[in-house]
């Protein structure tokens, strides 16, 4: 497969960074240079990276890729409201002060793409610039949006239904290869049914998948599906930050075909966003990006970031 890399292969071991509070995050770091860092989204880890690391630790960028909060090696509390975005971006400040750096630039994927924006707007002196793949920023809405959801989108969305803890951490975990291979949206119509129509994808070798699927089998879902189940706690966190403007050089990249753009357009951002230097969509590409098309992403962050 063109840009797959053999496991290991590029990517350092990682390791174990304090980062305050009581929580440790699970940390790749490779390279030197000016500090970039990637934050994943779900159900993913540091290692969906695993094409971008190398690509930007070769020129000339040291890299922190961290299994985040919930994730993979990294601290998973029990309290769902230990997953709040102020603490997310707790966790990122934490990071900057374990690796001895003032500030960084920030590219996150999905979730991650949400704490990036977050960070750039709550913590501006500690971001240089940002990069959100897949998800825009989104100013904060009028009112709570799950019932805003709830109302237009129905029950059986996939954020609504993960709502309620367990549901979902049980239907996700039943079958941890069904769940990450599934072209279908997780929901409680798909929990119900058998799904015969799952396959690995071919941008992802059965090697790769392993990783997902031998992580998730040991840690279940509940650490990331407890960041879903602060967004409306995040909507009443983020009220002294809501008419901020996203200042900072910024870049947004998403795919063609990623679902995400039917409901979170990247027009959220007008106005808002407004050092935004790159808005690029990746043809035939879809909500897994970074690692469908690496070639790309890779191209795009390095033309964004060498023009720093």
């Amino acid at each position: 497969m063109e840009g797959e890399i053999e496991i290991g292969a590029s990517l350092p071991e990682p390791r174990i960074v304090p980062v305050g509070d009581g929580i440790a995050l699970s940390v790749i770091d490779a390279g030197e240079g000016p500090l970039v860092v990637l934050c994943h989204g779900f159900p993913e880890l540091a290692f969906s990276w695993r094409h971008q690391i190398p690509a930007l630790s070769a020129a000339g960028y040291r890299v922190l890729a961290p299994d985040m909060r919930g994730y993979g090696n990294s601290s998973a509390p029990a309290a769902v409201e230990a997953y709040d975005v102020i603490a997310l971006c707790d966790d990122m400040c934490g990071l900057l002060d374990a690796a001895g750096e003032q500030s960084a630039i920030f590219v996150g994927h999905d979730w991650g793409a949400n704490v990036t924006w977050w960070m750039a707007a709550i913590h501006p002196e500690r971001v240089r610039a940002v990069a959100g793949l897949s998800v825009p920023f989104v100013p904060r809405a009028p009112a709570a949006p799950i019932p805003i959801m709830r109302s237009h989108l129905g029950e059986d969305f996939y954020i609504v239904w993960f709502q309620q803890p367990g549901v979902a951490d049980e239907a996700l975990g039943g079958d941890v290869r069904r769940t990450l291979t599934t072209s279908r949206q997780w929901a409680a119509q798909w929990a119900e049914e058998e799904d015969t129509q799952s396959k690995r994808a071919e941008w992802i070798s059965e090697q790769e998948l392993q990783v997902y699927i031998d992580a998730f089998e040991r840690t279940g879902f509940t650490g990331g599906l407890n960041w879903y189940r602060n967004i409306d706690r995040n909507w009443e966190l983020t009220a002294p930050y809501g008419e901020r403007r996203i200042e900072q050089p910024s870049m947004f990249l998403t795919g063609e075909l990623d679902l995400v753009r039917g409901f979170m357009p990247a027009e959220a951002m007008s106005g808002w966003v407004t050092g935004l230097r790159a808005e690029i969509v990746v043809p035939g590409a879809g909500h897994w990006v970074q690692q469908q098309a690496p070639e790309a992403v890779n191209a795009a962050l390095l033309d964004f970031l060498n023009a720093l």
